[in-house]
């Protein structure tokens, strides 16, 4: 499918298929991994979303791409390893998302929880304990090793007291030493998502990716389809039907087949996070990650966010994914925890500017800490039975970092289902943007050469290469063929930018413009003048009357102020704002 084939023609040609060779169910981020594998070795696969592509928990991560340093304590030696495989092709693969980060962890004493550790090693204890230096400096060491053998990153450092103090003079009094390591961390997680299905439908023109369409009965032989939108149903029959619904898995194998008795696969923790703008802070971190323990062993970080700082985060059980929001009590933990820290820093309500969260989709698991689940994925393979035609193939547990991995993993297990046979490996392709990006040294003379071919400012050519990588250069041809002009209420956009957005991406709704495909929500940018003008100019290219233009900005204030606490968005503020737009 073209990348830029409207909705209408997308539906067109899945009105075309009653069967497919594979029906992948979920678009969070390993859901879009495996399409993306299929379809580069020529399988016409089908994704569907319910919601947005990374609406859920794909893009409610912490914005971390790590090699999963905690993991070492746990054994899960194999996940390291191939976390800081992944995270070094992603550095290389989206370099114009994915970017290393100097991570510092304040340490309290020097030799302990080694007793501990050793139990939790060995799986006689779930309790959490303070890690000291030396054991922290052991994990480290052997994580370097990793880097060194599989990975491109420098080595650790242990600071002792006075280096600490020197380098973090606001770190709490028990602060006695500090180890820092390299990371990374991804500037925009769900754009990536969506050029990985770009990526695909590029690769096998016949694959076909479709979000707010939701699987909604089955009847053993086939599934249907309901478009969120107009309502219309369509019938499939799959040959292999991938579960990848994340949080949903059980949810979806009961609607699959709701008289068998389906084992419970998934366990799901909440994580909440907030941004905050405050400029103390920020100055402290200074580009830096403090990736700490607060005061009862749950790990939590802080790094600086587009002039903001991220916070996070919380791991608390739910048995409802739907229901999650980032509650006030996990905003107290979550202060609480930076005030452990940085005992001096105070942050009122106001600095918070946006919250989010998603619940993970571990594995189902008995541990009494959540903390000790493991983050490790695996695929459970549903054979056909009486109560299913075809295979069922459930996609468990998994972290963002890995993600091509996972994806890799069940693909070659839906080949083999489909008699097919790999042809090409992703393990060296560039996703999206980050094809034809120039290392970070040619960087420089790279924009000004685009500067000077597209006849603009290096400012705005290096704003949008940022934004979208080499995937900014139709951008900018549009630029200098039509000339742009800002938007009203927010300079660093134009109508034309947002419009091509629309138009390429798969923008069903006003939210998905402003959360997925642009960082105007989580940085803090929204106001209700700019969202009523963002509305116009999409009520513009879908034809929207004044009352449906009414309802999706009602929607997506309340949607806002419910999942990101941005409840000065009043609805009541767009009357005067939207009044112009004529009747259709």
């Amino acid at each position: 499918m073209e990348n830029n084939a409207t909705r209408e023609q997308r539906l067109s040609a899945l009105r075309q298929r009653t069967s497919t060779p594979v029906l992948i169910v979920g678009g969070g981020i390993n859901g879009i991994s495996t399409f993306r594998e299929l379809a580069l070795q020529g399988i016409p696969a089908i994704l569907v979303e319910k919601g947005d592509w990374c609406q859920a928990a794909s893009g409610a991560l912490s914005r971390m791409i790590h090699g999963g340093l905690r993991y070492l304590e746990t054994g899960e030696f194999t996940l390291v390893k191939e976390s800081v495989i992944e995270r070094d092709r992603l550095l290389k693969n989206a370099a114009h998302y994915v970017f290393p980060l100097r991570t510092t962890v304040p340490i309290d004493n020097l030799g302990g929880g080694l007793i501990n550790a050793t139990r939790r090693f060995l799986r006689l204890s779930d309790k959490p304990t303070r890690r000291g230096a030396l054991l922290i400096k052991t994990g480290l060491s052997l994580y370097d090793v990793y880097t060194r053998q599989y990975g491109s990153m420098p080595k650790h450092q242990v600071r002792g007291e006075a280096a600490t103090r020197d380098r973090w003079p606001a770190f709490a009094p028990w602060v006695k030493y500090s180890a820092s390591y390299y990371d990374a961390w991804i500037s925009a997680p769900e754009r990536l998502g969506y050029e990985l299905i770009e990526d695909a439908e590029r690769a096998c023109p016949d694959a076909l990716a479709l979000n707010y369409l939701q699987l909604v009965s089955a009847d053993g032989e086939s599934v249907t389809l309901l478009d969120a939108l107009s309502g219309e149903r369509f019938t499939l029959q799959p040959h292999v039907l991938v579960n990848a619904g994340g949080a949903w898995i059980d949810q979806l194998n009961q609607r699959l087949a709701p008289t068998e008795h389906f084992t419970k696969l998934i366990g799901g923790t909440k994580g909440s996070h907030l941004i905050i703008d405050h400029p103390e802070l920020l100055h402290l971190l200074d580009g830096e990650m403090v990736y700490f323990e607060n005061q009862e062993g749950r790990v939590c970080i802080m790094f600086p966010w587009f002039g903001k700082v991220l916070l996070g985060s919380t791991d608390i059980r739910v048995d409802d994914p739907d229901s999650v929001v980032c509650e006030e009590e996990e905003k107290a933990y979550i202060l609480e925890s930076l005030r452990f820290v940085f005992p001096d820093v105070v942050v009122p309500e106001s600095s918070i500017l946006y919250t989010f969260c998603g619940v993970r989709p571990l594995p189902a698991s008995n541990a009494k800490v959540n903390g000790q689940i493991s983050r490790n994925h695996s695929l459970m393979l549903l054979p056909p039975d009486a109560a299913h035609a075809y295979s069922l193939l459930c996609l468990v547990g998994g972290k963002w970092t890995t993600f091509r991995q996972f994806g890799e993993e069940a693909a070659d297990r839906v080949l083999r289902l489909i008699g097919e046979k790999r042809r090409i490996s992703s393990g060296d392709l560039p996703i999206g943007g980050g094809r034809d990006f120039p290392a970070p040294s040619g960087q420089t003379a790279w924009l000004a050469q685009l500067a000077q071919q597209y006849s603009l400012p290096l400012f705005r050519v290096s704003q949008l290469v940022r934004r979208y990588g080499s995937r900014a250069l139709p951008i900018l041809q549009l630029i200098q063929q039509q000339g742009e002009q800002p938007l009203q209420h927010h300079a660093g956009y134009s109508a034309l930018e947002l419009r091509y957005l629309i138009e390429h991406e798969q923008v069903q709704q006003l939210e998905d413009l402003l959360v997925r495909r642009t960082s105007l929500a989580i940085c803090g940018e929204l106001t209700p003048s700019l969202v009523a003008e963002i509305a116009q100019l999409m009520a513009d290219l879908r034809g929207w009357n004044v009352t449906q233009l009414q309802n999706h900005l009602q929607n997506t204030c309340a949607s806002l102020a419910r999942q990101h606490g941005l409840t000065d968005l009043n609805p009541t503020l767009f009357q005067e704002e939207t009044r112009h737009v004529s009747q259709q």
